[in-house]
């Protein structure tokens, strides 16, 4: 029997100011501003978030995110991701926040000593590959426990487009020359099927595996020093030209901006 992974983490850091375009949020996500400044856009207003504060973020919503540095400085963020299986476990446990409104948008709470003590023990255990995945559930846990005593609490999940399906299919490993076979076969469907599914939702399996590509590779500029030619290698991109102008295309301009 294969594990769901329970959660992921990420850090965001980079110096240059840079825009997000329609980014969108596939799992339930907190975070927290280190340094400098993070603006959410939506086409009703926008939500900013300075240093010392913590976001929460729904799952299938769509920003325009904005992510600035300090002066002469860093901006920095960190990140964990809960899949949909954690937030159901945690109601499951922790029925008694159930009358709590679930977070529709976004929210906010102070990264305070409490939040960055919980928040760093579930990243250490996320990232370090030796851990169980019983206790990185555990530790996901924690972090969602200690929101719903804030009053935050994530609504118990819907079922996946067959889009979502796709993209977490993918996520897992952006490099392989996805065909649609390849992915029909892993949810067994025929190829038309899966076709026919997608595009009742207005997409296609090329252009999910794609976005998925894309994003990935934003999150590796954002989150490491490695090289652009490695990250287009990792996200399946085999021309170096070809992974630049689908980047351009997708998000307005080239990895090296974000490679100063």
């Amino acid at each position: 029997m294969t594990l769901f992974v329970a959660a992921t983490a990420q850090l965001i850091r980079t110096r240059v100011p840079h825009l997000v375009r329609t980014a969108a949020v596939r799992d339930d996500l907190v975070g927290w501003v280190v340094s400098g400044r993070k603006r959410l856009r939506t086409p009703s207003g926008e939500t900013r978030f300075s240093a010392g504060q913590a976001f929460i973020m729904a799952s299938g919503t769509q920003w325009d995110m904005i992510n600035e540095p300090v002066t002469n400085g860093w901006y920095e963020a960190r990140l964990i991701g809960l899949a949909p299986q954690t937030i159901e476990r945690f109601h499951d446990r922790f029925g008694q926040f159930s009358a709590l409104p679930a977070v529709q948008g976004c929210a906010s709470t102070d990264a305070d000593e409490g939040f960055v003590t919980t928040f760093d023990h579930a990243t250490a255990a996320l990232l370090e590959p030796s851990v169980s995945h019983a206790v990185r559930e555990h530790r996901a846990l924690e972090v969602l426990l200690l929101l719903a005593e804030r009053g935050i609490v994530f609504g118990q999940s819907r079922e996946l487009r067959w889009a979502d399906r796709v993209h977490r299919l993918v996520s897992q490993r952006p490099h392989a020359p996805w065909t649609v076979d390849d992915l029909a076969h892993a949810f067994h469907l025929s190829a038309s099927t899966l076709q026919r599914r997608l595009g009742e939702e207005g997409t296609s399996a090329s252009r999910c595996v794609r976005e998925v590509r894309l994003e990935s590779a934003m999150a590796l500029l954002q989150g490491t020093g490695l090289q652009v030619s490695e990250i287009a290698a990792r996200c399946g991109y085999e021309s170096h030209s070809r992974f630049t102008a689908a980047f351009r295309q997708r998000f307005g301009y080239a990895p090296s901006h974000l490679r100063p």
